[in-house]
């Protein structure tokens, strides 16, 4: 008598998932990091192996491999490793995900001085240079801002989570 075949595995959240991923790669996350990062979002408590990932996603070991080492290195994701278990497990790491959207301020601030180095090149054009302008402008509002944002932010998160 033959063996049945394991039940697939149910994956939770995979349309949202995959929006989402091609949300962020739109405007410039790598696609398949994307569709890692989203997939652990989802992922069970313990996240997934690399199989489960490929599994999930659809796609070769080799692809899952390229992205969790991607997202390893800007660190946000992490593997686990346990003596139980005999395959590594990715997870999402705490906080990395604001973590990296806040740490920009420096960033913003020397875009903001490129730009602005390309309007002061056009003596002439003043379209061109308050274009540049304007830009510059926003990512120093942007710098700025971004504290308050992360002040704002972490006192939202404390609130929901300290009990009435």
């Amino acid at each position: 008598m033959k063996a049945k075949d394991p039940a697939p595995a149910v994956h939770h959240g995979v349309d949202a998932a995959e929006a989402a991923a091609a949300m962020i790669a739109a405007v410039g996350f790598p696609r398949m990091p994307g569709r890692v990062m989203m997939a652990l979002i989802a992922a069970p408590a313990d996240g997934y192996t690399a199989a489960e990932l490929a599994d999930r996603l659809g796609v070769s070991a080799a692809a899952v491999s390229g992205a969790v080492r991607y997202l390893q290195t800007i660190q946000v994701i992490r593997r686990v490793s346990r003596p139980d278990r005999r395959r590594d497990h990715y997870v999402i790491i705490p906080d990395t995900w604001y973590g990296l959207m806040t740490n920009n301020g420096p960033i913003y601030e020397r875009l903001a001085a490129h730009i602005e180095a390309i309007g002061a090149e056009h003596d002439e054009d003043h379209a061109a240079r308050d274009r540049a302008a304007e830009m510059a402008e926003f990512f120093r509002f942007m710098a700025g801002r971004m504290p308050q944002l992360i002040d704002e932010w972490e006192a939202l998160r404390a609130a929901r989570r300290t009990p009435d």
